[in-house]
């Protein structure tokens, strides 16, 4: 199963930030913005907040994981994500991730319920 593609660029990222809508969920903040060309593309960030270097990358590839298992292959078309690492991220059960980002999606209309 293929990850999605991702947005790399900073002012991708601002972008959905200023005109997309905003879930906050315990271990992610999701910012989705609809109506773009192409294929879903995700953005993984982490802010300085968390910890030093280490943290934040352990907290990104655990969101990067769940980006890629819950969207995976059959992901909707037209979307912006940008999945933000919280405090909450890198100690949560994996099971319990997953579901946040499931409702995190849901509430931003990306996946049906």
């Amino acid at each position: 199963m293929a990850s999605p593609p991702r947005l790399k660029r900073r002012r991708e990222f601002l972008r959905v930030a200023g005109k997309g809508s905003r879930t906050a969920r315990p271990s992610l903040v999701l910012q989705a913005l609809p109506g773009t060309a192409g294929p879903l593309r995700v953005g993984f960030t982490a802010t300085k907040k968390l910890g030093n270097a280490v943290v934040r990358n352990r907290a990104k590839r655990r969101l990067r994981e769940a980006a890629r298992l819950t969207l995976g292959e059959n992901a909707p078309e037209g979307w912006n994500l940008v999945l933000i690492g919280r405090e909450g991220t890198g100690n949560r059960a994996f099971h319990l991730l997953l579901a946040d980002l499931r409702g995190a999606l849901r509430q931003a209309g990306v996946l049906q319920p």
